[in-house]
């Protein structure tokens, strides 16, 4: 499969899980809007009716190419060619066994797919059926936490895919020394999540609470009133808003502080989309941090401790992991492979 598909599908396959439903839906739109057209025959009238034998056979469509034939290879991650075999696993189809193909100190865990599925163009229709999407990354994230659960593994993207065995044993070969940079990098360590989410009305009672000028604001809404009143109060909620924002970025830097210094690394990414995720309150902390396996259960006390702490604000840690190490593979080089 060539690199370039490859590096298209697994850059855009996360974003298409939140935009599949809705490009499914504009081409079923598109499709009803060009069925219910009624165009008037090319040098007819447009009021002018059709003869009874104006009716016709719609014109044969032209044959298009055959799908495609054979295999390929799914690839899944990179681990010590001493690693532990992966035994009772299953690939993305889930008739097909994962395997491993091996070069030097390497290995890669692969499985085989069928051409009429995954070749170029039917991959590029079935990323954007967000059921065959979802099905296929619940797979291939579910082969990655079997593998992890036994060694250290470099996580590739979604949709990594291979013509043959020897070209990702060429791959390995190339691509060797940043795979071995890696795996040491990521040996006895763990990726983990955590979600801050607080209650936004309990946020703005906080803010408000430790604000001098929003007292001084109300004593002076207290005094006024028509007009004037609404001119203080809006001035007051516009300060809360503000204090609001600024109690939410310290907090979310003091929560990140107190984790990174726990982990090896840590990033912070962008809070998800409360209508996709489905969360309650306001995400004001996504992050992913890099945590020794032996410091996990210390890291768990913290993240109750620091949820605790925050209390006031109706705060939620949400813990997640271990999750394959995307966030933390070396210059972001080795999962990007392929």
């Amino acid at each position: 499969m060539a690199d370039e598909l490859a590096r298209w599908a697994g850059e855009r396959a996360p974003s298409l899980l939140a935009r599949a439903e809705g490009e499914a839906l504009a081409v079923l739109r598109d499709a009803l809007v060009a069925a219910a057209l009624d165009r008037p025959r090319e040098g007819r009238p447009p009021d002018e009716p059709d003869p009874p034998t104006a009716k016709r056979d719609p014109p044969l469509a032209k044959p298009g190419p055959p799908p495609p034939t054979g295999e390929a290879l799914w690839a899944y991650g990179v681990s010590r060619a001493d690693a532990p075999r992966p035994e009772g696993l299953s690939g993305v189809v889930p008739s097909a066994p994962v395997t491993r193909v091996e070069a030097g100190e390497l290995a890669a865990l692969v499985s085989s797919v069928p051409l009429a599925e995954f070749a170029e163009e039917p991959l590029r229709r079935n990323l954007n059926d967000l059921t065959w999407l979802g099905r296929v990354a619940r797979a291939h994230e579910a082969v990655l936490e079997r593998a992890l659960s036994t060694t250290a593994i470099v996580p590739l993207r979604l949709c990594t895919i291979y013509e043959s065995e020897e070209s990702v044993r060429e791959m390995l070969e190339r691509e060797q020394d940043a795979f071995v940079e890696a795996l040491e990098v990521l040996d006895g360590r763990q990726e983990w999540g955590v979600k801050l989410l607080v209650d936004p009305e309990r946020l703005a009672e906080e803010a408000r609470s430790r604000s001098s000028e929003a007292a001084a604001l109300q004593d002076e809404l207290e005094g006024r009133s028509g007009g004037s009143a609404y001119l203080v109060r809006r001035r007051l909620e516009r300060h809360v808003r503000e204090a609001a924002s600024s109690v939410a970025g310290e907090v979310a830097e003091q929560v990140h502080a107190r984790l990174q210094d726990w982990a090896i690394d840590a990033v912070s990414r962008r809070p998800q989309n409360r209508e996709l995720s489905g969360h309650e309150g306001d995400m004001l902390l996504n992050g992913a941090y890099l945590v020794e396996a032996e410091r996990v259960d210390g890291f768990r006390e913290l993240v109750t401790g620091l949820e605790d702490r925050y209390r006031s604000l109706g705060a939620r840690l949400e813990l997640t992991g271990p999750w394959p190490p995307y966030n933390f593979v070396p210059h972001g080089g080795a999962a990007a492979i392929a």
